[in-house]
């Protein structure tokens, strides 16, 4: 039976088959950590419980007090406590030290919580601050990401010429004049991209060395364990902050100056090398994601008159790669440089054009990325490359591409 209308192979069915799956899957997981969690922390809770109803029965028995006055002494200090009042002595919350460590943890999205404004201007003025310092730090973040990835295709490229000049396939300079050598260089590189696989690596251990660095500073200077530091980094760096944990936070420090520097610089290139890995990270679920539909057959199983054609990007056994790289070739002829390439580096997915110029434009992945979603590549003239929503990583770069795809129905 034929497809009519929109058929279940579409690009938009194959979306909404992902989306589906997606929130199950972020569903199941969220279960299972409720269930992980309860499990370890619940225990540990109802003790707590029982060790400060006794504590509180031995207080008040001890000095003869009632039990409702006590409690009502306790909610006013914790009505201090959230205003900053602690038992011991730390530095001001709301002198311009604090205020600024404070809005940085706005605008960065961390939130420790530690420290909230309490009048009804604060709280006002914090809404349009936020709106317009939240907004303005993921764009930060997205640049750094497009340069990061730029430096680190870079590196790799050289890696792989290396190696291929070892192996005798590039030729060397001095065979040659140099301007010969270079155009053949570039000719044999032509469709060579780095592999997401090894970017992500490369930000893994990047974020672990930054975080064991900063944690050994925790450790030392804030007193606490380094499990804990560590715990504290990735609560931080992650922009979770609970604020159970919250660095500088003493009066006084040794070297105070050099260690706030210190904190304000680990927690800046924490944030983006994580930030970046999170992206990088979505890319290969969503590799996964595509390589579930083809295996659950969730996709143009109603269409049986259809050769079965898996997404370019898709994580999959050889074969099956082998069989698409036909299929490209034949009908996607915009991309036979781009397949050829993927035939040479047999990198999982492709990011064209990261090494144009030594120059990556990050629209450029988000292009792909769409590519990979929708399953063909858009034609050169879509109005989307000039109606300005293009570009972005991330929530952003979808939210970017889907206007885009709006704005061109129209």
């Amino acid at each position: 039976m034929a497809c009519r209308g929109a058929c279940c192979c579409g690009p938009a069915n194959e979306d909404n088959a992902r989306f589906i799956m997606l929130l199950l899957l972020i569903i199941l997981y969220l279960l299972c950590g409720a269930a992980v969690f309860s499990a370890l922390e619940h225990p540990k809770e109802k003790q707590a419980k029982e060790r400060w109803a006794q504590r509180f029965e031995l207080f008040s028995q001890k000095y003869n007090l009632n039990k409702s006055d006590l409690e009502k002494f306790l909610r006013h200090y914790e009505e201090a406590n959230i205003a900053g009042i602690r038992v011991d002595t730390l530095r001001p919350r709301w002198d311009f030290t604090g205020a600024f460590y404070f809005v940085g943890t706005v605008v960065s999205t961390i939130g420790f919580g530690m420290t909230t404004p309490a009048t009804v201007g604060g709280k006002i003025f914090l809404i349009f601050y936020g709106l317009i310092g939240c907004a303005a730090t993921i764009l930060f973040f997205n640049l750094f990401l497009e340069r990061i990835i730029t430096v680190l295709a870079f590196v790799l490229k050289s890696c792989y010429e290396v190696q291929r000049r070892r192996k005798g396939v590039l030729p060397h300079d001095s065979r040659r004049d140099a301007s010969n050598a270079r155009l053949d260089r570039e000719a044999s590189l032509a469709g060579w991209k780095p592999s997401v696989y090894c970017v992500m690596l490369i930000l893994c251990v990047a974020a672990m060395i930054i975080s064991c660095c900063a944690s050994a500073m925790y450790s030392s200077i804030e007193g606490w364990g380094y499990l804990d530091s560590l715990y504290f980094c990735f609560v931080a760096f992650s922009t979770i902050g609970f604020g159970d944990m919250v660095s500088s936070q003493r009066a006084r420090y040794e070297n105070q100056t050099i260690y706030r520097i210190a904190n304000f610089l680990f927690i800046v290139m924490g944030v983006c090398c994580i930030y970046s890995l999170f992206n990088v990270i979505s890319i290969v679920i969503k590799q996964v994601l595509n390589w579930l539909l083809k295996k659950l057959k969730i996709h143009c199983r109603h269409c049986p008159g259809r050769p079965l054609r898996p997404r370019r990007n898709a994580v999959m056994p050889g074969h099956l790669r082998t069989r698409v790289r036909n299929i490209s070739i034949d009908t996607d002829a915009v991309n036979d440089s781009e397949t050829d390439g993927r035939r040479m580096s047999g990198e999982m997915i492709s990011m064209r054009d990261f090494l144009a110029a030594n120059k990556v434009n990050l629209a450029i992945m988000q292009k792909q990325l769409s590519e990979t979603a929708n399953g063909h590549p858009r034609p050169c003239g879509s109005t989307n490359r000039h109606n300005g929503f293009s570009g972005g990583v991330g929530a952003l770069g979808i939210m970017n591409n889907r206007l885009a795809e709006t704005s061109a129905d129209r």
